[in-house]
């Protein structure tokens, strides 16, 4: 008999916060969505007030959302490639003065809808550069087993402020106008900018040459297309975002045509939807430990139909309010589980750029469907549009009795850290290439089938990690020999092509090992592939054409 109880503690969804670095770091970001909430509805509420149309009205949130669709993969190749936290301070620089000229011109009263649509565009870019650094910056810190709680944190963080920031926003544009909501946002950054002036993020240990812009966005995209797990996560993205856009982006209309309200009803609506999110995000930890990651998603995705279908049938002010608290915790639990899986499927160096396409996914889908939703609207009507995007939302949860979710955190991504560059007898340097990596395997017959089958896992991973033109060769003198082969374009691509092995990935090389015949490891071949045209002049070629096959110069 004993007193202690081995039943392991329920972890703590609040744990992150005791890193300093993010708890500082998720209180400035929060005032600093607090601010940009408030601007939010002083933008939609102004597009309504300036008579336009329901498409121009949804075109603010499409507005918002269509540049991190455009800019996320090359904010992400930038957050892989250069400090994360001088990112995040150039992006919230340029937001502050954005919002600043758009406090200006709304103060001015020079506002039109198309100029207030490209201010709102700005703004988004402005985000769609930090929204990579900072996701990818929760990684170094906070230890990854604390990662789920600390993206779980940082979505009722958004939330925190969606529950508030609307409402406060609607009594500002009451009382002030939108140009004062637009000066609230414009304060709003100082915060983060004071924060991440004393942040000091982790120093990169950088070996190699920097990637060009180009190459390391080829990399992300090449990662993502031979990483089925994380496609998996983008195609649904997208569908839930296409249907999930419907409520925030016809929200302005939903408070003045459903439920005969003003800006204060659209700032309460908004922030019932807030305060569901939050609550969402805060018992998201609970749900996690009893749901597998598709059954979550499920879970989500009916929560927010149900919300857009009651949503569409209710004219009281509360029942509408109870169904967007619902609609909200949906959104934010499939929001933050895919946001938890990809950044669990992806290792530390290429992890910005795989958030970033997820971005594009997510918030591309949001983009279209705020504009989709708007047209629907103003051809059909509100009820319609609504219930169109409450059964895209049950599609995308059909989608997943073919494609469900990975399970979050199953592979070990960290790096493998085996590999040593090889003594060389050719001095060669970090452009010269392309380098030919060549590995002999001697295979039985009756280990054939296996070999073959690790092989096409092994092809995927080589050309996902940078190798180009590989082939499995099979000698046809001896049959039991045979030739993994593959190029990359220069020595520093070969290091940096080894250097990304995961743990993960070892398996594979293990059980090849172990296949082949002798208990002999496979023999590994480098070589310097040398275009002849370019290595000697005209001069060189004709003399050594001009020599006899006989002469030993040119046997050599």
């Amino acid at each position: 008999m004993t007193d202690i109880d081995d039943t392991p503690a329920t972890p703590s969804p609040l744990k992150p916060f005791r890193y300093p670095i993010f708890r500082d770091v998720w209180l400035a970001n929060l005032l600093s969505r607090f601010g940009g909430l408030i601007q939010s509805v002083g933008a939609s509420w102004l597009m309504v007030s300036l008579g336009a149309s329901a498409t121009l009205i949804s075109l603010v949130q499409t507005s918002t959302t269509l540049p991190i669709m455009l800019f996320s993969l090359l904010a992400g190749a930038l957050a892989d490639t250069f400090d994360r936290r001088r990112l995040m301070l150039i992006a919230q620089l340029f937001m502050l003065v954005v919002s600043l000229l758009l406090s200006l011109a709304a103060w001015f009263g020079v506002l039109t809808p198309w100029l207030l649509l490209a201010f709102t565009f700005l703004i988004g870019t402005g985000a769609a550069l930090n929204g990579p650094a900072w996701q990818a910056s929760v990684g170094d810190m906070v230890p990854r087993d604390d990662l789920p709680a600390a993206v779980a944190l940082n979505s009722m963080g958004f939330n925190v402020a969606r529950s508030t920031g609307p409402a406060v926003g609607g009594l500002v544009v009451a009382a002030f106008g939108a140009a004062a909501a637009f000066a609230v946002n414009t304060a709003s950054y100082l915060g983060l900018l004071f924060v991440l002036t004393r942040w000091r993020s982790p120093a990169r240990r950088e070996q190699l040459q920097r990637e060009t812009l180009g190459r390391a966005m080829g990399a992300g995209l090449r990662y993502v297309a031979l990483s089925p797990s994380i496609l998996t996560v983008l195609v649904r993205s997208l569908v839930f975002g296409l249907g999930a856009s419907a409520i925030p982006a016809l929200m302005p209309l939903v408070a003045r045509d459903l439920v005969a309200g003003g800006p204060l009803t659209f700032g309460l609506l908004l922030g019932a939807f807030g305060i569901g999110a939050v609550v969402g995000a805060y018992f998201s930890s609970g749900l996690r430990r009893t749901l597998s990651t598709e059954g979550f998603v499920r879970f989500a995705l009916i929560a927010l139909a149900a919300a857009s279908i009651a949503t569409a049938f209710s004219h009281s002010v509360v029942l509408t309010m109870a169904a967007l608290f619902v609609g909200g915790a949906g959104w934010v639990l499939a929001l933050s589980t895919f946001n938890v899986t990809v950044q669990m499927a992806s290792p530390r160096w290429v992890v910005g750029r795989t958030l970033a396409l997820y971005q594009m996914s997510a918030f591309g889908g949001m983009a279209l469907g705020s504009w989709l939703w708007g047209s629907v609207t103003e051809q059909a009507s509100l009820e319609t549009a609504l219930l169109c995007s409450a059964g895209v939302s049950l599609g995308c949860l059909l989608m997943g009795l073919v494609r469900p979710l990975p399970m979050a955190g199953k592979a070990d991504l960290e790096p493998l850290g085996r590999w040593k560059a090889p003594t060389l007898a050719v001095p060669i340097e970090g452009r010269s290439g392309p380098v030919v990596t060549t590995i002999e395997y001697r295979i039985d017959d009756d280990k054939l089938a296996e070999f073959l089958h690790l092989m096409v896992e092994r092809r995927r991973v080589r050309r996902r990690d940078g190798a180009r033109h590989w082939l499995l060769l099979r000698d046809l003198e001896q049959p039991a020999v045979w030739v993994e082969r593959y190029d990359t374009a220069t020595w520093t691509e070969t290091v940096r092509h080894n250097e990304r092995a995961t743990r993960a990935d070892a398996d594979i090389g293990e059980r090849l090992r172990a296949l082949n015949a002798g208990n002999e490891r496979p023999h590994v071949r480098r070589m310097l592939a040398r275009d002849l045209d370019a290595v000697l002049d005209d001069a060189d070629i004709t003399a050594a054409l001009a020599q006899p096959l006989t002469d030993p110069s040119r046997q050599a």
